[in-house]
């Protein structure tokens, strides 16, 4: 018996077959190995065309099929994880009325503050646990402002793993999750947010209809399997964004419990019992995938944008060279990278910083001093501090947050990275042998009902290392981010 995961990225769409049994995770495939096309009309805007992720899956599921041939018809279910916080907007055909309007634009940030100080204070923080901000719901109002025509042919609204479900099943529905995370529901009435929508004009039912986040939530259709390669007839039977699924992926769903990634955006995710909000809205609460009617189960994010597109800059200055070689040139240089700092905050509206964009900065460089180890340390510890900033903020909301988890991928195949934000933030790490797509196909297993209950979704995944605080280099870590806190307070003073 198989389980099928998918993980519809910015960067790449994943997909990841499970033997359900055994838990073991068979293949893992790519749709194209090249990073795809983010489209950038203006500065500040981030669109993908949705129909590029249909294809992508399609490609990836035939991959799959090439590197572990197997039935399809022994495919229990299907799950799907998903870049968070994007609008798709489609017709009453089905078609794509417009790009989709992705996770790091900003384009509608002012359209969000202007949202939170109109609903007020009283209402906004308490009711929404976040400022309407850059998210979905202020993206449609973008669209209903700027591209009115388009607006009026607008059936449905739906996040991207909506979309993707709904190639595969022709349903077009979506979860409480997912309302969350796009900033229209009311944790406060336990409801779709009706202040927010009739502030902005927006008509609920362009809302598609709502089901659970586990159970089925449609079966692929002939068509879709025609072009798959599959079965008709399999249930989709779980989608979550991809910090929740994330958390998931990692047996992240007590209070106390965190995850952590490190990609195309730096992340940590914990969960919480509590309805919480941060006052300035630098991090923000969704529903978490666990949630009942009888337990709170909500999860706060941090986010920062400018984790992966550093890395990767610094790559390209630094001729091309391999990660690997990149990490161990970084090592060579001390703590705190000589007073060298970067300040990692050059894609977009950072909500760490409360949407300030002061854009990335390189400061105390001196040239008898620094050198290209320098550089790519100061890359490192630039991002874990900014990471470490944002966990401090989780932690004046009462959240605790000792242990992270992480799958052993992107910035954490870096034993530096790794080091140096277990002694920044002083937290535990302990990384797995998971991602988001063999997440996706485990929550898959739980939704069909092939695993009876969560823990035993997580049947052979492993622990693959611990990484813990040590007492001299905590020391200086915490030094080096003193200063790097001590002068990013400077700089947003001027913002």
């Amino acid at each position: 018996m198989y389980l099928i995961g998918y993980d519809i990225g910015s960067s790449s769409i994943k997909a990841a077959l499970l033997d359900a049994a055994t838990g073991k995770c068979l293949a893992t495939a790519t749709g194209s190995a090249e990073e795809l096309v983010i489209q950038v009309p203006r500065s500040g805007w981030a669109e993908q065309d949705p129909e590029m992720w249909w294809k992508e899956v399609i490609k990836a599921t035939h991959a799959l099929q090439q590197l572990h041939p197997f039935d399809p018809a022994a495919v229990n279910a299907i799950g799907i994880a998903y870049q968070m916080h994007g609008l798709v907007c489609v017709d009453k055909e089905q078609q794509v009325l417009r790009p989709a309007i992705i996770w790091c634009d900003s384009r509608a940030v002012q359209i969000g503050d202007e949202a939170a100080i109109a609903l007020g204070e009283a209402y906004t923080l308490p009711h929404l646990l976040n400022s309407p901000g850059n998210f979905t719901a202020s993206k449609l109002r973008w669209v209903q402002q700027n591209e009115p025509e388009k607006y009026k042919r607008i059936q449905h609204i739906m996040l991207p793993g909506d979309f993707i479900a709904m190639r595969l099943t022709g349903d077009a529905v979506t979860t409480l999750s997912g309302l969350s995370e796009g900033i229209f529901y009311d944790f406060a009435d336990q409801q779709v947010s009706t202040s927010l929508l009739n502030y902005y004009k927006i008509d609920k039912e362009l809302l598609a209809p709502i089901v659970p986040t586990f159970g089925e939530q449609g079966r692929v259709t002939e068509k879709a399997a025609q072009l798959l390669g599959l079965k008709a007839g399999i249930p989709v039977t779980y989608r979550a964004g991809d910090q929740p699924n994330n958390a998931f992926s990692l047996n992240v769903l007590q209070p106390g419990e965190a995850a952590t990634t490190a990609g195309t955006s730096g992340v940590v995710y914990a969960v919480h019992d509590q309805v919480a909000y941060d006052a300035q809205s630098r991090v923000n609460t969704f529903i978490h995938v666990n949630q009942t009617a009888k337990e709170i189960r909500n999860g706060v994010l941090m986010c920062l944008n400018g984790t992966g597109i550093l890395n990767s800059w610094l790559r390209s200055i630094t001729g091309g060279m391999d990660y690997n070689k990149m990490n161990e040139l970084a090592a060579q240089a001390p703590i705190g990278s000589e007073g060298l700092q970067i300040f990692p905050f050059g894609n977009g509206a950072e909500r760490i910083l409360a949407n300030r964009q002061p854009g990335a900065r390189m400061e105390g460089l001196a040239f008898g001093v620094h050198h290209q180890p320098h550089l790519l340390r100061a890359g490192q510890e630039g991002i874990v501090f900014a990471l470490t900033y944002g966990v401090d903020i989780m932690r004046e909301m009462g959240l605790k947050i000792n242990r992270v988890r992480a799958g052993k991928a992107n910035m954490f195949l870096s034993p530096l990275f790794r080091e140096a934000f277990a002694n920044t933030a002083g937290v535990t790490i302990e990384l797995y042998n998971t991602d988001g797509a063999l997440g996706a196909a485990r929550a898959a297993g739980v939704g069909s009902g092939y695993y009876s209950n969560m823990k035993d979704a997580f049947i052979g995944m492993e622990c693959l290392a611990t990484i813990e605080p040590e007492k001299g280099p905590q020391q200086a870590y915490t030094a080096a981010y003193n200063q790097w806190k001590k002068r990013l307070d400077q700089i947003l003073l001027e913002y």
